[in-house]
C-alpha cells in the first residue's frame, strides 16, 4: 500500500494583502519540506484571505490574485520548494460564461490551484457556493464543474472546496466514482459554539461516503466578524482520527497516511455525479512504502466550552486591532462586569501596556464601582485613568431642562464623547462593552455605550459574560496567576448606575428567563406562539419580543464584534428596521 506524508498549514491570511500572504504560504512550506511532507495543502483563498466579500468584483484585484499565483508558483522553485506540491486558494475567474447564473465569462470565482516545479499545474473552483448564513458566494461567484484528481506517489487525490463538503452528494459522491485514495478539502469555515463537534461528524460521515481518508484544512484568525479556529482534521473512513491541529493557533499537522494505490483508468472529461467532469493530473513520483518510523500526527485535547469560547473573544479582537493597524485600545471600565471583561480580553488579546481605560464616574457612580474599576486594573496592569464626568454633566443640565431617560442618558453620552475625544487624541481605537442580551432588546444609548469600533462581546448573552468572568479567574488561579475581575464585580448585581439604585431588573428581566426567551426568538427563530406554548409567561414573551423588534436601528449602528453564536447580529439576521409586523 503506497504512503503519503501529507502536511496540513493551518494559517492566518489576511484579507486584501497578497504580498504577506504569499510569504506565508512560502514559509510554512519550508516547515512542510523540512518535515519531509510530498504534498501541503493551505486553507480557501489562503492567497487573498477569506471573505473578500466585494473585492471579488474588483478585476484588478482578481488580476492581482491570479499573477500572484504564477509567481508564488516560480517563486517557490526558485527557492528549492519545486518538487513538493502546493495546494493554495486563491480568487479566480471563469474562463466560460455561465447562462444559468446569467454571468458572463471572467465572472469571479472561489479557486484553489496545485503549484508544481515552478508551475501551475491544474486549477479549480469551488462546486457548491454557500448562500445562507453569513454566506453570499452566489453574490461574487460561479460554480465550477470538475473534480480535480492528482495522481502522486502512486495515488489518486481528489480536491474540493470547503462546501463542496457541507452539501450532499457533488464532489464526494464523484471522489468515490473516481475511486479516489485520498480527498483534500481546504476551508474557510467560521467558528460558532460546538461547531468542532460537528465538523468532526461531519468530516466522519463525507469520509466514509467518499470510501477514503478525508483530510481537512481550515484557516485560523479573524476578518471582521468572523473568527477561525482552524480544527484541521483527517480522518479515516471507519472514523478513526488519525490528526487534529489545535483550536485558534498557527499549525503544521504532518502526517504518514498508507492509502491505496490508484487503479483508476477513467480518462479527463469523464462526466461524474452533479454534473462535475473529472480533470486528472499526473505529477512525478512512484509510490512509496511506509516508512521504518511513520510519522503519526498528534490529536489535539479539546477544551471546555468557555476555553473555546474566550479564545474566539481573543482572537477577533486581536485580529481586528491588529490588522487595521492599531497597537492599543480604549475601553471606559465602569467597574461593571462588562466592561471589566471586555478589559480582560483586550489584555489577553494585544498586552497589559497596550490598553488604556478611563474610569467616568458621575455622581450616581458607586464608590465601589470605582474602586472594582480600580482593582482591575491594578490586577492587569493595564494603563487607567480616572475622568469625572460630573462637571460637564452639570454644564448640560444648566444649559438645558432633561428629565428621566433623557438625563440618564445623557451621562452615557457625555462618557462616549469623552471616549471618542481621547481617541482622536491618543490613538487609540474604542472597544464597546456591550452585550447581545442588551444589544437585542435595546438597553444601549446610541452614540453613548455603543461608541467604539469593535465590541468584543457583542455575540455573548450576559448569563455567559458571568461564566465567561469566573471560567477566567480560575484559570489564572491554576496558572498561578492574579485573576483579572474582582470578584465583587461579579456577585453585584448589574446596574446602568445613571440614576439612584438603579439595577438592571428595573428594566429587564432576569438575565437567565431573558437569555433562555432571546435564544429562542433570536437563534431559534421561534415566533411568539411557539414560545409561549413552550411555557413561558405571555406577558414575559410579549415584552420581549416587542422589545428586540423595536431595538433593530440601535443594532444596525453598533459596531461589529466577534461572532460565536449560530446567529449574531449583523450578517446572520437580516430583518427591516421598517417593520409594523409584530407577532413574533
Amino acid at each position: 500500500m503506497p504512503n503519503l506524508r501529507l502536511a496540513l498549514s493551518q494559517t492566518d491570511p489576511w484579507v486584501g494583502d497578497i504580498a504577506r500572504n504569499s510569504d506565508e504560504v512560502v514559509h510554512w512550506t519550508k516547515r512542510a519540506a523540512e518535515a519531509g511532507a510530498q504534498l501541503v495543502a493551505f486553507p480557501e483563498m489562503a492567497l487573498t484571505g477569506y471573505p473578500v466579500e466585494d473585492l471579488a468584483l474588483r478585476r484588478s484585484f482578481v488580476e492581482a490574485s491570479r499573477s500572484a499565483l504564477v509567481e508564488l508558483a516560480a517563486r517557490l522553485a526558485a527557492e528549492g520548494l519545486g518538487e513538493l506540491p502546493v495546494v493554495v486558494g486563491y480568487l479566480g475567474r471563469s474562463d466560460q460564461a455561465s447562462p444559468r447564473f446569467g454571468r458572463p465569462a471572467g465572472s469571479p470565482q472561489n479557486c484553489a490551484a496545485v503549484l508544481h516545479r515552478g508551475e501551475v499545474v491544474t486549477r479549480f473552483a469551488k462546486h457548491h457556493l454557500p448562500n445562507y448564513g453569513v454566506f453570499d458566494e452566489y453574490r461574487w461567484f460561479v460554480p465550477g464543474d470538475q473534480l480535480p484528481v492528482l495522481r502522486l506517489h502512486g495515488v489518486d487525490v481528489a480536491l474540493a472546496i470547503c462546501e463542496d463538503i457541507w452539501q450532499d452528494g457533488g464532489r464526494v459522491t464523484a471522489a468515490r466514482e473516481a475511486e479516489a485514495g485520498l480527498l483534500l478539502v481546504i476551508n474557510g469555515s467560521p467558528y460558532e459554539r460546538n461547531k468542532d463537534d460537528v465538523r468532526l461528524e461531519l468530516v466522519r460521515r463525507r469520509s466514509a461516503e467518499a470510501g477514503c481518508p478525508l483530510a481537512y484544512v481550515n484557516m485560523v484568525g479573524a476578518q471582521d466578524e468572523l473568527v477561525f479556529d482552524g480544527d484541521s482534521i483527517v480522518v479515516a473512513p471507519d472514523g478513526e482520527v488519525l490528526g487534529r491541529s489545535p483550536q485558534f493557533e498557527e499549525h503544521l499537522l504532518v502526517l504518514d497516511l498508507d492509502l491505496p494505490a490508484a487503479s483508476s483508468d477513467h480518462t479527463d472529461g469523464l462526466l461524474l455525479s452533479d454534473g462535475l467532469h473529472l480533470v486528472r493530473t499526473e505529477l512525478d513520483g512512484e509510490a512509496r512504502p511506509a516508512p521504518a518510523g511513520p510519522l503519526r500526527a498528534e490529536v489535539a485535547p479539546r477544551v471546555s466550552d468557555e476555553a473555546e469560547i474566550w479564545a474566539a473573544l481573543v482572537s477577533g479582537t486581536q485580529a481586528y486591532v491588529r490588522k487595521n493597524g492599531f497597537r492599543s485600545v480604549l475601553i471606559g471600565l465602569s467597574g461593571g462586569i462588562d466592561s471589566a471583561l471586555v478589559a480582560a480580553i483586550a489584555v489577553d488579546a494585544i498586552g497589559a501596556e497596550n490598553v488604556y481605560c478611563v474610569s467616568m464616574p458621575s455622581r450616581y457612580s458607586s464608590q465601589h464601582s470605582r474602586d472594582d474599576a480600580a482593582e482591575l486594573a491594578r490586577r492587569t496592569g493595564l494603563n487607567f485613568r480616572t475622568v469625572p464626568i460630573a462637571p460637564m454633566f452639570d454644564a448640560y443640565m444648566a444649559a438645558t431642562e432633561l428629565t428621566g431617560l433623557a438625563e440618564e442618558n445623557l451621562q452615557s453620552r457625555l462618557r462616549g464623547t469623552l471616549l471618542m475625544a481621547i481617541s482622536n487624541q491618543e490613538g487609540h481605537i474604542v472597544l464597546a462593552p456591550g452585550n447581545k442580551s442588551e444589544l437585542a432588546v435595546g438597553y444601549s444609548t446610541l452614540y453613548g455605550d455603543s461608541v467604539g469600533a469593535f465590541g468584543p462581546i457583542k455575540d455573548v448573552y450576559k448569563s455567559l459574560i458571568f461564566r465567561l468572568a469566573n471560567w477566567r479567574n480560575e484559570e489564572a488561579e491554576r496558572r498561578g496567576e492574579v485573576p483579572p475581575i474582582p470578584e465583587n464585580t461579579i456577585t453585584k448585581p448589574p446596574s446602568a448606575e445613571l440614576r439612584p439604585d438603579q439595577k438592571d431588573t428595573d428594566s429587564l428581566p432576569d438575565y437567565d428567563l431573558l437569555d433562555t426567551v432571546l435564544d429562542l426568538y433570536v437563534e431559534g427563530d421561534q415566533g411568539r406562539d411557539a414560545i409561549v406554548a413552550a411555557g413561558f409567561d405571555p406577558a414575559v414573551v410579549d415584552r420581549v419580543v416587542r422589545l428586540v423588534d423595536t431595538a433593530e436601528y440601535k443594532r444596525r449602528q453598533y459596531p461589529p464584534g466577534p461572532k460565536i453564536s449560530v446567529k449574531g447580529f449583523g450578517r446572520d439576521r437580516r430583518l427591516p428596521i421598517t417593520n409594523r409586523w409584530r407577532r413574533g
